[in-house]
């Protein structure tokens, strides 16, 4: 099923692109998610026009996201998480966990934008990335201390 894409989907494609997926996929999470539209020969006509204004939305989103990262790329957060033998946490620490401190610090950044490379299990001062844009990226740094 071919369709056009409204949002930046991670894996398949940026706004405005043309792509072929799986009927179902399209049907069930796409569409419904407002990330796509059916590519029927309406919407094809209507493309051009449409990658104009998304083009121009991608610009604004793209000096929003600048400023973001300007201001992310300061912060740090401390997460007090219980701890046993040898600094290794009860639980983790997830992506969850860092956007619900950034939500507190006054920074609303989604959770699915947090890139860990796994969930933090030790004590310690990590690095973590948040991807704000297709092009842009900001990290922070996140201290994990003993509660």
């Amino acid at each position: 099923m071919e369709i056009i894409l409204i949002e930046d989907v991670p894996k398949l494609g940026d706004m405005g692109e043309l792509v072929q997926v799986k009927p179902g996929y399209a049907r069930n999470y796409l569409i419904p998610q407002r990330l796509a539209v059916r590519a029927d020969s309406r919407n094809k006509a209507q493309l051009e026009h449409q990658r104009r204004i998304i083009d121009a939305r991608r610009i604004k989103l793209a000096s929003e996201a600048e400023t973001t990262r300007s201001a992310i790329d300061q912060i740090s957060v401390t997460l007090p998480k219980r701890c046993g033998d040898g600094d290794k946490l009860f639980g983790s620490v997830t992506n969850r966990d860092i956007a619900t401190a950034l939500r507190a610090a006054g920074h609303d950044v989604n959770a699915k934008r947090i890139l860990l490379d796994g969930p933090i299990k030790e004590l310690g001062i990590y690095t973590v990335h948040i991807k704000l844009h297709a092009d842009i990226v900001a990290g922070i740094r996140v201290w994990v201390v003993s509660q």
